[in-house]
């Protein structure tokens, strides 16, 4: 189990390198170059982030990517979601069918437990929080 992808990874590097620039709009070969992620993936990272109103694209000479939102305002978790899908560190074996234990099961109920933990935590993590860890 991976709790960040490699999109997701691409993704949050960009990001922090968008809101870092001192460019109004970043272009994506800017990006290739600096953050060495293969140009492929990182487009369709973009094109996604812009779809769901992370980023702002813009088309045509000088054109690349800005954020859409303050980087207060972009958190991890949401990131994390676009790329992976709703946040589960726990999926029961049984998948489609509901457990017999599920009620009673003592594992089940630990994980549960640091599941919300560990998604409370990330829900308090902003890609502004990423940047002032990086000075």
């Amino acid at each position: 189990m991976k709790l960040i992808t490699r999109d997701t990874d691409y993704a949050l590097r960009a990001l922090c390198f968008i809101a870092k620039s001192k460019d109004d709009v970043v272009p994506a070969s800017k990006l290739v170059d600096a953050l060495k992620i293969p140009r492929p993936f990182l487009r369709k990272g973009l094109q996604l982030l812009n779809k769901k109103g992370v980023l702002r694209s813009y088309k045509g000479l000088g054109g690349g990517f800005k954020l859409a939102k303050a980087p207060k305002e972009v958190g991890i978790l949401d990131i994390i979601e676009i790329f992976q899908g709703p946040f589960r560190l726990n999926e029961c074996s049984f998948k489609k069918r509901r457990c017999p234990q599920d009620a009673t099961c003592p594992l089940k109920k630990k994980l549960d437990f640091i599941e919300r933990d560990v998604f409370l935590k990330l829900q308090a993590v902003t890609l502004q929080g990423l940047l002032k860890q990086e000075k």
